[in-house]
């Protein structure tokens, strides 16, 4: 949830006391916090390398720890004098490190073998023993944070990165398997592994020759390092990966696809600097086609990416337009995953907050009709995001754009959200129907029996007892100004008296032509 004021402060726009575009097209950071929820998304942030093994191996891995004598396992690899022998007792270490249910991680810590495996690394005459420190060491990386804390503390990072020159493939990999996940630690271990000089070597291995699965860990270790916002990666890094990202995307296999997606979703979620990097790589027309990819995956990752771009400027999100993104949103508003509908609205919502010609591509794509489908059907997280869209409308749109929102059947199910448990929900409601008033003029006496009619009025009126402040005075304030007695005593509308008794004048009834502002 977002801070107090930052909810205030955004809420005020939705009154009307202030239409700044960059504040109504939203950097929603609790919304953002809640389409993440899941933080593995479609890529993992640390990998263990865990061979494939049938379960019978398994157990007997598990079993074997017990019987292993760490302080024996550590004096062992440690005799440089018996290459045979250490190469052994490395590769026992590696096997406990590999074992697909609970790895001895902390005990292999406090046994001391960290900076053996570490010199290890540099025993260039032996790539054999090179191969299993490093995988060793990469399964402990990717362990907690503390864990991989204490290899970067034994000095393993600039060891890894001469081995990114290793001749035997092998060997180079694992390091940039291992350099991965000491990346995907957060902000701090990636900076300090940028500042060492990582970025070259890594893209200097995308290349046509390249097997396609080194390219996926390649391509993986890109993710991490686009990864985190606070603070983003260093901007003459993300320049420097952005050509990589920009001939990544046009490869078949899908693993890389999502990821090389990924990693430009991570990249314009950090500013509008950031956004505006990645429109000017060129990439943007590359990314939109994919929102009909045949893998829901795909589709996923870079509708987060074009979802991002467009919280931008209004000339960031025209850069997203111009490339006919909207056709793609008629299936996607459609799909049969609620991830993807919701995303997809949520998207939507960020154009709805644009100028009236972006709000009035979303109206001639016949896209009105699909946003008010997931109103009425969509779960409660997509009908929350359908809910922004129509308010965001009824602030940066048009009378005759509103008007085309009432004409489609938008104030039903728009009213039955008023009675949801989510205040935030019923406040954005509220503010689009009290928009929708004050921009109907003559037409409001009609507005305001639709939502009576549909129970919308008994609900505003059930409000003026809710616990938010904002959103009883607010309920009040409409309930006054469109609902109450008072102001509907015009004298110009009273009953006249005359012999024959009271009569009204027939030419205030509503207009048979229907709504229209």
């Amino acid at each position: 949830m977002a801070s107090e004021p930052h909810y205030k402060n955004r809420m005020q726009v939705f009154k009307n006391k202030g239409k700044d575009q960059d504040e109504m097209r939203r950097r929603r950071n609790e919304q953002t916090v809640e389409l993440r929820k899941n933080k593995r998304e479609e890529t993992l942030q640390k990998r263990r390398n865990v061979p494939i093994t049938d379960s019978t191996d398994e157990d007997e891995v598990d079993r074997s720890f017990s019987n292993i004598n760490l302080v024996q396992l550590v004096q062992q690899a440690a005799q440089t004098t018996n290459p045979a022998s250490q190469l052994v007792a490395v590769q026992t270490a590696r096997k406990l490190l590999s074992s697909d249910r609970n790895p001895p991680i902390d005990a292999l810590i406090a046994s001391g073998i960290l900076p053996i495996l570490i010199n290890c690394l540099e025993c260039y005459d032996s790539p054999s023993l090179q191969f299993e420190a490093a995988w060793a060491l990469t399964n402990i990386a990717s362990g907690t944070s503390v864990q991989t804390n204490k290899v970067v503390e034994a000095g393993a990072v600039p060891l890894f990165l001469k081995l990114l020159n290793s001749p035997q493939q092998n060997v180079c990999e694992q390091a940039v398997w291992a350099l991965g996940n000491i990346i995907g630690d957060g902000p701090h271990l990636r900076d300090y592994v940028v500042e060492l000089g990582v970025v070259n070597p890594l893209l200097s291995f995308i290349k046509p020759d390249i097997p396609i699965s080194f390219l996926r860990n390649v391509t993986w270790v890109i993710v991490n390092l686009c990864r985190n916002k606070d603070p983003p990666p260093p901007t003459p890094t993300i320049k420097e990966i952005l050509p990589a990202l920009s001939v990544l995307i046009h490869h078949t296999d899908t693993n890389i696809l999502v990821d090389t997606v990924w990693a430009l979703s991570y990249l314009t979620d950090g500013g509008n600097e950031q956004i505006q990097m990645v429109i000017d790589s060129g990439v943007v027309p590359k990314l939109v086609p994919l929102l009909s990819h045949s893998e829901a995956k795909v589709q996923t990752a870079a509708l987060r990416a074009v979802g991002n771009i467009v919280t931008g400027t209004d000339e960031q999100t025209q850069v997203v337009l111009n490339c006919d993104a909207l056709s793609h949103f008629p299936e996607l508003l459609t799909h049969s995953m609620d991830k993807i509908c919701k995303e997809a609205v949520w998207f939507l919502s960020n154009i709805t907050a644009g100028n009236q010609s972006q709000v009035q591509a979303v109206i001639d794509a016949g896209l009105l009709p699909k946003i008010i489908r997931n109103l009425i059907k969509g779960d409660f997280q997509t009908q929350k995001e359908a809910a922004w869209a129509i308010s965001n409308l009824t602030i940066g749109g048009n009378k005759d754009q509103v008007a085309c929102l009432i004409k489609e059947g938008v104030i039903p199910p728009f009213c039955d959200l008023l009675t949801c448990k989510d205040a935030q929900v019923v406040q954005v409601v509220l503010d689009g129907i009290n928009n929708m008033l004050k921009m109907a003029g003559s037409q409001v006496e009609h507005l305001a029996n639709m939502i009576e009619e549909c129970g919308g009025l008994d609900k505003i009126e059930a409000l003026q007892n809710h616990d938010n402040v904002e959103i009883y005075k607010l309920a009040y304030e409409i309930i006054e100004q469109y609902f109450s007695a008072e102001t509907e005593d015009d004298p110009n509308l009273a009953p006249q008296a005359g012999d024959a008794g009271f009569h009204f004048d027939p030419s205030t009834n509503v207009p048979s032509e229907g709504f229209k502002f």
